[in-house]
């Protein structure tokens, strides 16, 4: 039954026809009956519950549908979890952790930054001699599929790897003997790099100009480390594109005890450090984002 409507009626002439329809005798309003509510009524509300109750479990799927979808967009567009598989990054980083990278400032045009932590594809031959390790049990293979297709977990196929930036495109690197490492001339201080290990690891190198759009990664772990260093032989003299860097690692998410934050050191803010760096391209950069903002903002107005 439909809802039940209470309320006055106009349009149907009474049964005496004194009035004309008006509705009203001796210029009184007429006092219309309430009409009675159906038995049935208060018996169905019980059979409401029960509906509600069941469209619940019929919506279920379909908002695990929207949430893997969700994390699907996270993992494509903002934040994804990688896992540490070498002591490369030792001790800012240990074997079995699980980073946490940001996937969206590239999105944006940022290029990665000295001192940064990345992940970044193989650029060529750096991961050909690195074992995949699989998991004997199918069952838990394809789970960590599942769960690595949409981000929740790093994939056991990946073919990434996560150095620390030293230099920049334009900037000029080296380490000599037993360091320090200098960019641009400047000498670093390192308190990053594995205790007991030398800036320049058994590896010294340069001066090498880093090209445009290019960067020079090394491992904290200067002695375990086949980074920039080890592939000068390839295209790119051990040099990594910019565009094969997936992201920044911003934190340690797990283990819970190895919890921490992966900030820029400070022996990047240096002075003279940066002297490659073009000093109109922050304003520049501005005045491009600007132009447009202001012109949506008129149309908005309008």
């Amino acid at each position: 039954m439909g809802d039940l409507v209470i309320g006055a009626r106009s349009g149907a002439p009474e049964p005496d026809g004194t009035d004309g329809g008006s509705g009203q005798v001796d210029g009184t309003p007429e006092a219309v009956p309430s009409e009675p509510v159906a038995d049935g009524a208060e018996e169905q509300r019980p059979d409401r519950k029960e509906q509600k109750q069941r469209s619940f479990w019929k919506e279920l799927p379909i908002l695990i549908g929207i949430a893997l979808i969700l994390a699907l967009v996270i993992k494509t567009f903002f934040v994804q979890a990688f896992s540490i598989p070498s002591g490369s990054m030792q001790n800012t980083l240990q074997i079995g952790d699980r980073v946490l990278v940001d996937k969206l400032t590239p999105w944006f045009g940022a290029e990665p930054e000295r001192g940064e932590v990345v992940v970044f594809h193989d650029p060529g031959g750096w991961l050909n001699d690195e074992p995949v390790q699989q998991n004997d049990n199918a069952f838990v293979r394809g789970l960590q599929d599942v769960l690595s297709f949409i981000g929740l977990m790093p994939s056991a196929n990946e073919k990434d790897l996560i150095k620390r930036v030293v230099g920049v495109g334009g900037d000029t690197v080296e380490c000599q003997g037993t360091g320090p490492l200098k960019v641009n001339g400047v000498a670093l201080n390192e308190p990053y790099v594995f205790p007991g290990a030398t800036p320049c690891g058994d590896k010294p190198f340069g001066p090498i100009k880093v090209p445009k759009g290019r960067i020079w990664v090394m491992g904290d772990h200067r002695n375990d480390s086949l980074d920039s260093r080890y592939h000068q032989d390839q295209p790119g003299g051990g040099t990594v594109p910019v565009d094969n860097v997936i992201g920044r690692a911003f934190v340690v998410a797990w283990p819970i005890s190895n919890w921490a934050t992966l900030p820029v050191p400070d022996t990047f803010d240096q002075k003279g450090l940066a002297a490659a760096a073009l000093p109109f391209a922050p304003p520049a950069a501005g005045a491009a984002l600007a132009v447009p903002a202001v012109y949506w903002l008129r149309r908005y107005r309008r």
